[in-house]
């Protein structure tokens, strides 16, 4: 490392480490790298001069920066090291978009490190994001934007994850139709910590077989070895991808490709969505055989990495597949909801109708509704009947406890049982009650005076009566 990129890394680090870059000249003091004249290649594959098709144009086209901008704003998202939220976009960009657009056109802009976060996984782990910039988010949209019509023809037809127009419920559809012809023991493949350990060199050299304009492949090159700020302080990235940022889940799916075209001219029938993968297989010999030939493509040839512990060969029956489980029935495989799906689902309930949350009723009912909606929209493929009344039967006996809790006093008890339908002696007797929260709320104290139709009738959202809705 020069003098010269010394001095650079040392200055962006003091901005970042402040809070907020400032912002006084066109090119602000976030993107102060942005001065050093060297150009990013790999192996010689790139040459950041090469504008072989105009690619680069495409990106920074107005309306394709309008289209990108819009998307980040609809996104939101948190702010990046220079503090600068979504809501201040369009104002830089006003200020500032033409000097900006003149820096990446000339090679001269270098993106903002990420901003490392983590976030807790199902296991107790961490899961480690990396966010950009709100400036950096729009022009990896920008590019996301061009490069995504190139790139989908190419990719494989049972590859769900991030695309356009396909979804987690279509990948689930294809494994049970595998199933049902009789492929039903399958490779459950765990790429282990994959957007961590992703090989840059292999994926310049993948990106620059498609994409001629090296002047974009230097670009996205930038953006992978960006960096990170963890704790204030600097630390390099010279593999993985940023999972948090705009580019990663193309970037990503241009990677994995390459298995899903090996699968391929192997003929072994896949359903991928993202790194989730099942392999399927008509016997547990033949999945034996298929694992034991596939690892050293993805290890040696991909450069990434396979958890042999979490990757095993199983029947169809055993696995667990985006949330969901498969059951053998007299009409053939179908889905349900796993049991650590049913599990984390209730504790997600707990949460939200704990009374330590501090929640109004008004408050409550709203995020009560927008999680059951999106998790029954989630899950409707899954036969779920008897689950989804054992649900909502639990599920309105945590609304009663929290109601009773909210009536904290005797005297509001009292007060409120007279107006539900008791008479004086009951409701007294009631509200003096000694038994515990949960034994009161599955008693008839409440069920007989916080009716299921009550509570229908005052908003709360319950399972059942939405997927009723969406299976008709």
């Amino acid at each position: 490392m020069n003098v010269t990129e010394i001095g650079t890394r040392k200055s962006r680090i003091h901005c970042v480490s402040s809070g907020y870059c400032q912002r006084d000249s066109a090119e602000n003091e976030g993107y102060d790298r942005a001065l050093t004249e060297k150009r990013i290649t790999e192996n010689n594959i790139t040459d950041a001069d090469n504008e072989v098709n105009g690619l680069l144009e495409q990106i920074l086209d107005r309306e394709n920066l309008n289209r990108a901008y819009k998307q980040v704003k609809r996104n939101k998202g948190s702010h990046g090291v220079d503090g600068m939220s979504v809501e201040h976009l369009l104002q830089y960009f006003k200020d500032n978009g033409s000097a900006l657009q003149r820096s990446i056109l000339n090679g001269k802009y270098r993106p903002n490190p990420v901003r490392r976060v983590e976030i807790p996984k199902d296991n107790g782990k961490k899961r480690q994001l990396g966010i950009p910039t709100a400036v950096d988010r729009v022009i990896q949209q920008a590019i996301q934007q061009v490069l995504t019509p190139i790139f989908e023809p190419k990719f494989s037809e049972t590859s769900y994850g991030f695309r356009p127009k396909r979804s987690a419920q279509d990948a689930l559809k294809k494994s049970m139709e595998y199933a049902n012809e009789g492929y039903t023991y399958v490779v459950d493949m765990d790429l282990e910590k994959f957007f961590d350990v992703v090989n840059q060199s292999k994926m310049i050299e993948i990106l620059s077989r498609t994409i001629k304009d090296g002047r974009v492949i230097s670009l996205i090159h930038k953006y992978l070895k960006a960096g990170a700020i963890v704790a204030e302080r600097f630390e390099e990235t010279s593999i993985g991808l940023a999972q948090g940022g705009n580019l990663s889940p193309l970037c990503s799916n241009i990677m994995l490709n390459e298995l899903d075209k090996e699968l391929e001219r192997r003929g072994i029938r896949f359903v991928r969505y993202a790194d989730d993968m099942l392999l399927f297989a008509r016997c547990k010999r033949s999945a034996q055989r298929i694992m034991n030939n596939i690892l050293p493509f993805i290890e040696d040839r991909l450069k990434l990495r396979v958890n042999k512990e979490k990757t095993k060969v199983a029947y169809i029956g055993h696995i667990k597949f985006l949330g969901y489980g498969f059951y053998p029935s007299k009409q053939g495989v179908k889905l349900r909801v796993h049991t650590k799906s049913i599990h984390k689902m209730k504790v997600r309930i707990k949460e939200i109708t704990s009374r330590r949350k501090g929640f109004s009723y008004d408050a409550l009912k709203i995020e009560l509704k927008q999680y059951v909606v999106g998790w029954v929209n989630y899950f409707k493929l899954a036969d779920m009947k008897r689950l989804l009344i054992d649900t909502d039967k639990w599920l309105r006996r945590r609304l009663r406890m929290f109601i009773w809790k909210r009536w904290k006093k005797i005297k509001t008890r009292y007060q409120m049982l007279k107006r539900l339908g008791y008479n004086h002696n009951n409701a007294m007797k009631y509200a003096n009650t000694r038994k515990g929260y949960w034994h009161v709320a599955g008693s008839q104290i409440l069920s007989c005076s916080i009716t299921d139709k009550r509570l229908r009738d005052t908003g709360y959202q319950f399972f059942q009566d939405y997927y009723k809705t969406v299976s008709a």
